[in-house]
């Protein structure tokens, strides 16, 4: 039994991790697909403002700018810039191939390149000789985009062209049969259970965006970004809810339908599950309403808003999609009404079970937590040692981090932001999701089950792990001690007089960076790279560009010129500058703190 638990447990994370790298290609340019979808709302002939010259621009960003952005995008979540300029290369074989818009080809390719391009960098690390770096670098990236080009023209384009048009015609069939309504049934619990983005973006964006290239308009945007469902439910329990449920779910509400977060709702219906029938048959009426006027919309709303919604809505169909979001919302209302008034059960603790329950879900915390949860005990004070004094000291960036990097990763950033505002701290609190975290991040706040991921991507910053993103004690915590120690920061260690042991001793990658990351600074880190050899120091000595400085590089040699730039992408680190990379002495005292750090291990 627990193994079978287990095993669905496993299946579910899976899932729920597929859509998330599938929201990593699509989400950072959702902006760019806004953009395509205002310009054929407004200039295509059935447009606002139908010009002919104007809606030239259509079919080019369809065809060729979303699917490349898409594309990079991929490859650099597996590589960095270098597998997203192979990726989005390995991309135009699947554009160039195909008659469609090659979304789904996009999200193929573009991690594919990232992937082939890391294993052969990974192959060929440490056997190229010194001073042929930049030869085999330019040329590995351009045979290996080549080939992968070829491949996707002639075999994987005309694959997923079949692919694309078959799930495009099983579609069509669903539409022409008036079965589109019944998606509901699949659509809306997967939503309670996150897993949406895989069908959203996976599935639905890609196919809706081919149909709206053609029609200028697509009801597959609609399946899942109606907020209606969620909004019966939530008014049912303004009025029919008891204790805590009917407290918070005004706050919820407006959340929710204005905010366009969706999952705020989803702790009400864990509450009772039986509501499921509530938003099945909400979203089956408001697919249905939308069918009826034909209704759609030009591109993906994001979030899901009734903001959003309107925006992306079409000249002539906007009778269609607010009558579609009324009716949703009222037959939600009417089913979850009759579940709420027959129900026995008192839910004054209830409501903080199923937001916890949620967070178990998701893989992180719910934004619902903070409107349920009661304020968390405030945590013993520690003492702090002098060095853990300045390096709050040094703090200046503090990211929060979740998969998707919006939602309660964005409103926890938010109030620690106006907090620290308010303490009259001059640090920067921002969002973004792991998969883009900042390499000069010095502190990272994640949900306690994303924290090891976090470290993986990021493991020179400080993680603070977290249960609630709305109302955790540890945001005071850190308030206090940023205030102390910025108060009465020590005095900065003049350069040179750090104990090598300390400066040094777990030094294991250092970076050569320059403006490209190729010519002087890879025959330096070649000259570095031999002397460390020879050393028997185990020490990874490479180079790169200072935009693409790893986050886990203990020490950066640069030349002087640039050292500011790099000690700006990446403070946490140690910086050596140099005046030619070629011949500088400085190599050799870096050789020797090394020696003597390594030593007193």
């Amino acid at each position: 039994m627990a193994n079978s638990e287990q095993s669905k447990t496993g299946v579910k994370v899976r899932i729920q991790r597929f859509g998330s790298h599938l929201s990593g290609m699509i989400m950072p340019n959702i902006g760019a697909f806004i953009a395509w979808g205002l310009i054929t709302a407004l200039f295509i002939p059935t447009g606002w403002l139908p010009n002919e010259d104007m809606a030239k621009l259509v079919g080019p960003m369809i065809t060729y700018l979303l699917p490349l952005l898409i594309g990079f995008s991929g490859g650099r979540i597996v590589y960095d810039l270098r597998g997203g300029v192979v990726g989005a290369t390995a991309t135009m074989g699947v554009i160039v191939g195909a008659d469609i818009p090659m979304l789904l080809g996009a999200m193929i390719m573009g991690p594919l390149g990232g992937y082939a391009i890391k294993k052969f960098d990974k192959l060929l690390e440490g056997k190229v000789r010194s001073g042929f770096e930049m030869l085999v670098n330019n040329f590995s990236a351009g045979i290996i985009a080549a080939i992968l080009t070829t491949i996707a023209y002639k075999g994987i384009g005309p694959v997923v062209l079949t692919l694309n048009k078959t799930l495009a015609a099983g579609v069509q069939a669903i539409v022409d049969a008036h079965l589109l309504p019944l998606a509901s049934i699949f659509i809306e619990p997967a939503k309670v259970l996150f897993l949406n983005n895989a069908i959203n973006h996976g599935i639905l964006s890609p196919l809706g965006i081919e149909q709206a290239s053609k029609a200028g308009k697509s009801i597959l945007f609609l399946l899942e970004s109606n907020p209606g469902p969620g909004l019966g439910i939530l008014l049912a329990y303004i009025l029919f809810g008891k204790g805590m449920s009917k407290q918070t779910a005004p706050g919820a509400a407006i959340i929710h339908f204005l905010g366009g977060i969706h999952e705020i709702y989803f702790p009400y219906i864990l509450m009772r599950p039986l509501l499921l029938l509530a938003v099945i048959g909400g979203g089956a009426s408001g697919v249905f309403t939308f069918l009826l006027f034909d209704a759609g919309l030009v591109a993906a709303p994001s979030p899901g808003s009734i903001f959003a919604l309107i925006a992306m809505t079409p000249r002539g169909n906007y009778l269609g999609i607010i009558s579609g979001v009324l009716i949703a919302t009222a037959v939600s209302f009417l089913i979850s009404s009759v579940i709420l008034k027959s129900s026995k059960q008192t839910d004054e603790d209830d409501l903080t079970k199923a937001a916890e329950k949620t967070s178990a879900l998701k893989g992180k915390e719910s934004r619902a937590s903070s409107l349920v949860q009661p304020k968390a005990p405030q945590e013993t004070e520690i003492q702090k040692t002098p060095a853990a004094e300045k390096s709050r000291a040094n703090v200046e960036k503090i990211i929060f981090a979740c998969d998707a990097g919006m939602g309660s990763s964005a409103m926890g950033a938010s109030i620690l932001k106006n907090k620290a505002r308010k303490a009259g701290l001059d640090v920067s609190v921002s969002n973004t999701s792991i998969t883009n975290l900042p390499a000069d991040a010095d502190i990272v706040i994640t949900h306690k089950d994303l924290t090891d991921r976090a470290k993986a991507k990021l493991p020179n910053a400080e993680h603070i792990s977290v249960e609630n993103f709305l109302n955790s004690p540890k945001y005071e915590k850190l308030l206090n001690e940023l205030v102390e120690s910025k108060g009465t920061a020590a005095p900065a260690v003049a350069e040179g007089t750090q104990d090598a042991k300390n400066e040094y001793e777990d030094v294991s990658k250092i970076i050569f960076a320059c403006d490209a990351g190729m010519g002087s600074s890879a025959m330096g880190a070649s000259i570095l790279k031999n002397k460390v050899q020879k050393a028997g120091l185990d020490v990874s000595v490479s180079n790169t560009s200072i935009t693409n400085l790893p986050a886990d590089a203990d020490v950066v040699i640069t030349h002087k010129d640039l050292t500011d730039r790099a000690k700006a992408k990446l403070p946490g680190a140690t910086h050596i500058s140099v005046e030619n990379f070629l011949n500088s002495p400085k190599y050799e005292e870096l050789l020797e703190k090394l020696k003597a750090a390594k030593s007193l291990q």
